[in-house]
């Protein structure tokens, strides 16, 4: 029965899995993780709310482990000050421009720190007070580590996008 709970839930959480990794392997340790997990909680399920839900959580919770792990909440000093000039881009344009794949790759490429406070509000839906418990850190780190995610994205995709447009220009 756990070998079919795993094939059935696997792929899905490998994508979450993926969002809070830098690489493939990065990722398929912390599904692993997760999952070993899963099944020693099991028996504390309590049958309220989605069971795909409790699976994602403790998935997240891994990969917030993994963090902790590698990075020991060493935080990335940026220079934003490179990032300064950027205009707000349309979610919609960017999705239809550059494709989920891409995309996927630029958020794997952000600092383990911004990548986790990233992925944790937009996709998760936590607070900064939550995101900041969670991690053990401020909550103005958090709100601060968030912005600074967006802007290195920002840079990252207006980069693609100009990228993209030479390359049609001389194709």
């Amino acid at each position: 029965s756990q070998s079919r709970l795993y094939e059935q839930f696997a792929p899905k959480m490998f994508g979450v899995c993926m969002r809070y990794s830098r690489s493939r392997e990065e990722a398929e340790d912390i599904l692993q993780d997760g999952f070993v997990q899963v099944f020693k909680s099991l028996p504390s399920f309590k049958f309220a709310g989605s069971f795909e839900g409790w699976i994602r959580k403790i998935i997240v919770f891994s990969a917030i482990a993994n963090y902790r792990a590698k990075s020991k909440m060493q935080l990335v000093l940026n220079d934003v000050e490179n990032f300064s000039g950027i205009e707000e881009v349309d979610n919609e344009d960017v999705i239809s421009l550059l494709g989920k794949k891409e995309l996927l790759k630029m958020v794997q490429a952000l600092p383990p720190t911004y990548r986790m406070v990233f992925n944790l509000y937009v996709f998760e839906g936590l607070k900064h007070r939550e995101i900041a418990k969670a991690l053990g850190v401020s909550e103005g780190t958090s709100k601060s580590n968030f912005h600074d995610s967006k802007i290195i994205l920002q840079k990252a995709v207006i980069n693609s996008m100009k990228i993209a447009k030479q390359n049609l220009s001389n194709g």
